[in-house]
């Protein structure tokens, strides 16, 4: 991964309406602000005061976060 040095690239998202669990690639360098959930078909998007729905339902924050940086910005 060139990003951020020891950022992990995979987060597990988990659907707040039913529950179900997906192990996602997160983007190095965009934020991903909709979901469809596989199973519920559910369009998640951020919680507010986060930047991407990796933040909000996965396991691991996206990326840039890890790397202490601001998920939206150059």
């Amino acid at each position: 991964m060139s990003g951020e040095p020891n950022a992990k690239a995979r987060s597990v998202l988990a659907c707040p309406m039913c529950g179900a669990r997906s192990e996602e690639t997160m983007p190095e360098n965009a934020c991903v602000f909709f979901y469809e959930c596989p199973s519920c078909s559910a369009r998640l998007r951020p919680r507010p005061g986060d930047c991407c729905v990796f933040c909000s339902y996965g396991s691991v924050p996206c990326p840039p976060v890890q790397g202490e940086r601001d998920c939206c910005s150059p």
